[in-house]
């Protein structure tokens, strides 16, 4: 008896022993039940709350990220073809509006300016032979106009001659019918008047000769007249010419045409440009702004002078004040090369993007000087 019941003691405690590890099993699903909940709650919750708070802040706030910082940018482009003589300027160099960058090859834009200063000298050359002969003839014409006035006084004698030896001649002629005079003497009376007739006819011809010349010198000086307009206005043609010459001259010294810095200078010496041609450009980074690109659904509040803050990519951690300056007057894909044409095809609408201007308001702003164009930023408009 002793030995069945110290046989089955051990077996009773090991039985009794299992029991707690059944139960925490049967525990574990149901604590797994109750944090589920809780987890799902708190999520609920957050999602919630950060759900709202978003809502709230996209009322009183228009945000986008596609915005980039641009600035002024001249391209500098020669005026005159021509080889590069000089380069002054370097790679990201500061630069003054007036300095000089590139000098061009100048000897065959003197030689232009020399045969203009030839053609110019010709030409006044010309003007002063045409104002000489003008003035020879317009001397002609005082004197052809003062020996007609000469024959006119001498035809006047002539006339008076001729009466009186028509008058003798008249007395002869009844005196020789009376035989009261002799034959010579009415011969040289008939004589005295056939000559006074001829020395009139011969005036009258000369005073019709002097006419004509008078007329002749008077339309040659009305020529004259003529080139030295034409000689005048080949003046300042060849004057124009000279002038074009001086200033594709000055064209050869290429300056700055603003104030900023250098970009990458790809020009060496020796080397040919022609006139339009893109050289490099000149950034000024003393007038920056932000172009900011918001959809046309985020336009409904925005307006003009209202508070933006720009948060630059390079610079996380510090805010730019800024305000909107402008709104384009377009959309930017009206500006495209190939504008979208919506009447062909199959149309599938696309919110469009309105490009905005916002200049930085905070002039001292330390890091201002640090911005350069093409950098990313985000834009934060204050709608209210």
């Amino acid at each position: 008896m002793e030995a069945t019941t110290t046989t089955t003691q051990p077996t009773i405690k090991s039985h009794h022993n299992s029991l707690p590890s059944a139960n925490t099993t049967e525990n574990k699903p149901d604590k797994k039940k109750k944090i589920f909940p809780i987890l799902l709650g708190v999520l609920i919750l957050g999602g919630g709350f950060f759900g709202t708070r978003s809502y709230l802040y996209s009322l009183h706030h228009a945000v986008t990220d596609d915005a980039q910082i641009d600035a002024k940018i001249s391209p500098v482009i020669p005026r005159v073809p021509g080889y590069v003589s000089e380069v002054r300027v370097t790679d990201n160099q500061q630069v003054k509006k007036g300095d000089t960058l590139l000098i061009l090859d100048q000897r065959d834009l003197l030689l232009r300016l020399a045969q203009a200063e030839a053609a110019l000298a010709a030409a006044k050359g010309s003007y002063e032979a045409a104002t000489a002969t003008t003035s020879a003839a317009r001397a002609n014409i005082a004197s052809a106009q003062a020996n007609s006035y000469t024959i006119d006084a001498q035809i006047e004698a002539a006339k008076v001659n001729l009466w009186r030896a028509t008058q003798d001649y008249e007395r002869y002629n009844n005196l020789i019918k009376d035989h009261s005079i002799t034959q010579q003497q009415y011969e040289q009376a008939l004589a005295a008047k056939q000559t006074a007739e001829r020395q009139l006819n011969v005036l009258r011809e000369q005073k019709a000769a002097s006419q004509r010349q008078t007329q002749a010198v008077s339309t040659q000086s009305n020529a004259t007249a003529q080139q030295i307009l034409v000689a005048n206005a080949n003046i300042k043609a060849r004057e124009a010419d000279v002038a074009a010459a001086q200033l594709n001259l000055s064209y050869s010294i290429i300056t700055a045409p603003s104030d900023g810095s250098i970009s990458k200078v790809n020009i060496q010496t020796g080397q040919l440009v022609n006139a339009g041609q893109s050289l490099f450009s000149i950034v000024n980074e003393q007038s920056i702004w932000v172009t900011a690109n918001f959809k046309e659904t985020q336009l409904e509040k925005m307006k003009v002078g209202q508070k933006v803050v720009v948060h630059v990519d390079a610079f996380p951690s510090h805010p730019f004040e800024a305000r909107i300056t402008s709104f384009s007057p377009a959309t930017g894909a009206r500006f495209a090369l190939l504008p979208p044409d919506n009447a062909s095809g199959n149309f599938v609408k696309v919110v469009q993007r309105i490009p905005v201007k916002i200049e930085f308001t905070d002039k001292n702003d330390p890091l201002a000087a640090n911005l350069r164009p093409g950098m990313n930023v985000g834009v934060e408009v204050h709608l209210n």
